[in-house]
């Protein structure tokens, strides 16, 4: 069994990679005309956003003039204020975040697609845990107990509530706990939270523990979900709508490049991610459509407005691209 190593091996990269970030693949070539657009992108270390490290490596930023740094953080909760102060040119996160941040009147603007669930129960990059000998059996079991989720009020609250209605229980009685993604795992082995949501690699470390999957969260909250999706501030859009358009074509072809390469995908984690072969050869990979599933973000927005994170629907016309 090799199940104790794993875990701490991603737990280790995880909190490694909390504080690195990865500088572009060349420099200018000398004597090449033009100067590259340097392009700091804030991101999170898991799978989701592969495809923008494939893509730099593939050179589909620097053909397009951009000399891109990708900087890392615990989540898009995060990035979002370093967009808005011209740390970040870009910046990825998760669809809920961005809509409470448009309801707060924060001018941002998603400009491309980030990343999509599977859509396949039982077989998604991400999914909700319990021990293997715990009592609850179905997410309507989470009433009264505890979940823990990398960020409070956020997308992992509203498709955990989507899986316990979904099963007849009562979502308003389900308590969250904010813990990153690698200190879920122990903490569910430990007792301290008595269900976690996870998306890979750490789904991996759960099931190496012999946890027990409930739910498939994301397929259970809409069709084909989009998760997260890349976005800017309105003022790099108003000032630079040139550097803006040049990286969403980038980006799109990053995603496009990614669905139709997962072995590619998997040596990619290798350089941004300490994730042992093995463990990458395992991953459920997320899917990569070029375009924002628009019927899953309204959706998102309706739920998102019977939990109480919102108070209205969001504009996603103004939101999305």
């Amino acid at each position: 069994m090799r199940r104790r190593p794993i875990v701490a091996v991603l737990a280790a990269a995880a909190l490694a990679l909390a504080a690195c970030s990865s500088g572009s693949d060349d420099e200018p070539e000398p004597g090449s005309s033009g100067q590259l657009t340097k392009v700091d992108v804030g991101v999170i270390a898991i799978v989701d956003v592969a495809p923008i490290y494939l893509g730099q490596v593939k050179g589909f930023f620097r053909n397009r003039g951009i000399d891109l740094k990708l900087t890392t953080a615990q989540g898009g909760a995060a990035i979002v204020p370093g967009v808005l102060s011209g740390q970040f040119q870009f910046g990825f996160s998760n669809a809920i975040s961005l809509m409470l941040a448009q309801s707060q009147k924060v001018p941002i603007k998603a400009v491309v697609n980030g990343n999509n669930s599977t859509g396949k129960d039982g077989a998604d990059f991400a999914g909700l845990y319990v021990k293997a000998d715990s009592p609850i059996k179905s997410p309507k079991d989470l009433v009264g107990k505890t979940v823990a989720a990398n960020t409070l009020k956020n997308i992992v609250e509203v498709s955990v509530k989507a899986s316990v209605k979904k099963d007849g229980g009562d979502a308003k009685a389900v308590k969250f706990t904010e813990l990153a993604f690698p200190d879920q795992v122990p903490a569910l082995e430990a007792g301290r939270v008595d269900a976690i949501f996870v998306v890979e690699p750490f789904q991996q470390a759960a099931i190496a523990t012999g946890a027990r999957r409930i739910a498939s969260s994301y397929v259970d909250t809409a069709p084909d979900l989009t998760v997260a999706m890349y976005f800017t501030s309105q003022k790099l859009i108003a000032d630079d709508p040139d550097l803006v358009s040049r990286f969403t074509e980038a980006m799109k072809e990053s995603l496009a490049y990614a669905d139709g390469h997962p072995d590619e995908v998997r040596e990619a984690l290798g350089s941004y991610t300490k994730i042992p072969p093995e463990t990458r050869d395992a991953l459920i990979l997320p899917r990569w459509p070029a375009e924002v599933n628009r019927a899953s973000i309204e959706t998102l927005g309706q739920l998102a407005v019977e939990d109480g994170l919102l108070t209205q629907q969001p504009d996603v016309a103004a939101l999305l691209p």
